[in-house]
């Protein structure tokens, strides 16, 4: 220890902080000068001092680790469980929402149908979840299904086993949005759905939106009615079903205009 001109105490904290950047604390070593200088003010014993900068490092690498894993997921931006209007669709039970947010549905392989005319919010319950999926430490991927079919295109010819690396086969939940909106798919669209669907079985959380009930899931593949029974047989062996029956929320400001 070393003193100022002043005379006040001054801790040699560089040989510290250096060894804490070289054990990949790099946090912690930013912080060091300000946590003992408070340690002093709130007279903190060592072990008190040396948690707290762990604390403050596993926080930082946490926040980290959600960034870079919300921009790797491809998830719109701006859609939370937090800002979504619960009063605004009635028909969603959101104690049941909240449920599905401790994410206990992912590990489980659970698959997630979200059911309901454009514009009530399917996209953003799902988006929401998968943020929450994020911070409970699981690997997330959004897709419209448009482009989804075209990535599994690229690799139509590459046998399943070789495609466990591919973000669509192995990410724990998996969002496939807006099923059923576009034409139907041709046999080769639909087999390669029923691909993916099949290699994720009893692997991960499946989630889908769509604006068609089951009932009509054949016209979606193409009218092949074994092998939409064959995708619907896995998505629906172990899932939730989520029906959203309200006004759409693009319509709102359109509505106050006419009023």
């Amino acid at each position: 220890m070393s003193t100022t001109s002043n005379n006040s105490p001054r801790l040699e904290i560089d040989g510290t902080r250096e060894k804490l950047v070289q054990l990949g604390l790099g946090h912690a070593a930013e912080v060091l000068g300000e946590e003992l200088s408070e340690a002093v003010k709130q007279n903190r014993v060592a072990h008190q001092v040396l948690d707290r900068l762990l604390a403050l490092e596993l926080r930082q690498r946490d926040e980290r680790r959600i960034k870079t894993s919300l921009k790797l997921s491809g998830l719109p931006p701006g859609m939370t469980l937090g800002n979504f209007d619960f009063a605004f669709q009635p028909s969603l039970d959101k104690r049941q929402i909240e449920t599905l947010a401790t994410c206990a549905f992912v590990p489980e392989h659970t698959t997630l149908l979200v059911q309901g005319p454009p514009g009530v919010g399917k996209t953003h319950i799902c988006v929401g979840l998968g943020v929450k999926a994020i911070e409970h430490g699981f690997s997330v991927a959004f897709y419209l299904l448009e482009e989804l079919l075209h990535e599994m295109h690229k690799d139509a010819d590459v046998a399943p086993q070789r495609l466990r690396r591919k973000k669509y086969f192995n990410v724990a939940y998996l969002i496939v949005d807006e099923v059923g909106f576009g034409d139907p798919m041709s046999h080769r669209d639909a087999s390669l759905f029923f691909r993916l669907v099949n290699y994720r079985y009893m692997r991960g959380s499946t989630v889908i939106t769509t604006n068609k009930s089951v009932k009509d899931w054949p016209g979606i593949f193409g009218c092949d009615e074994a092998l939409t029974a064959a995708i619907l047989d896995r998505l629906l062996d172990k899932s939730v079903v989520l029906n959203i029956r309200g006004r759409s929320y693009r319509l709102q400001d359109l509505e106050k205009l006419l009023k």
